[in-house]
């Protein structure tokens, strides 16, 4: 297994995370120094600040309907978060994809450092969709616009994919996860979101907690 592998499912960081912490020296094999792509085996002493690493037995992930007025750090600095509606005992998952305070709908928070990358990094284009609700309906162009990247934000093409639901509510899909991307998207065409909630996160779907706020999966 490669030393990042280790480190993040150990610690339920990103791989991208652990390799900095190996990069920046704080990873030790047998008590020296490990290298980035460095082989590991199950008779080796890993540690991280000097404090010795364990695989997990098992994974917990959990699924989250987060309402609107919460916020998805572990410090609110005075606003509600998501880690108050769930059991003290899962505060140490973390939130993949996060949902900005005025969002509601679907949160993913896990330990396993494989699944966090797998639905954060982008070279896996998982999807995630929503449901948006504007303060106007979309003219045709305007969705040409949207689907064809021809809004950009920071200088790059933000891709949305729209299917109109009913009057100013829309089924938008993406496959990246820049920082409040939908808004941000909108706002260059004069358009204001109202309403944001999702309903779907790579495999996992808003419809699979039946009702509950959150559920722990299998």
């Amino acid at each position: 297994m490669r030393i990042n592998q280790f480190v993040a499912q150990a610690t339920g960081l990103s791989r991208r995370k652990s390799d900095k912490l190996i990069k920046d020296g704080q990873i030790t094999v047998n008590n020296i120094s490990a290298y980035l792509g460095q082989q590991v085996e199950a008779k080796d002493i890993i540690s991280y600040n000097s404090q010795t690493l364990k695989l997990a037995k098992s994974h917990i992930t959990l699924l989250l309907n987060k309402p609107i007025g919460y916020v998805c750090s572990r410090d609110g600095q005075g606003s509600k978060t998501i880690y108050e509606l769930i059991p003290d005992n899962y505060r140490k998952l973390k939130s993949v994809g996060r949902l900005d305070k005025d969002s509601s709908g679907l949160i993913v928070l896990t330990d396993d450092g494989q699944l966090t990358q797998k639905l954060s990094h982008p070279s896996f284009n998982k999807q995630k969709i929503y449901l948006v609700k504007l303060n106007r309906d979309l003219t045709i162009e305007e969705i040409n616009q949207l689907q064809n990247g021809q809004i950009r934000l920071d200088k790059k093409p933000s891709l949305l994919k729209i299917k109109k639901q009913r009057a100013k509510l829309y089924q938008v899909t993406i496959s990246e996860g820049r920082n409040r991307q939908i808004r941000r998207t909108f706002d260059k065409l004069n358009i204001l979101v109202t309403e944001l909630n999702r309903i779907q996160f790579g495999p996992y779907k808003l419809a699979d907690l039946k009702n509950q706020i959150w559920i722990k999966l299998s």
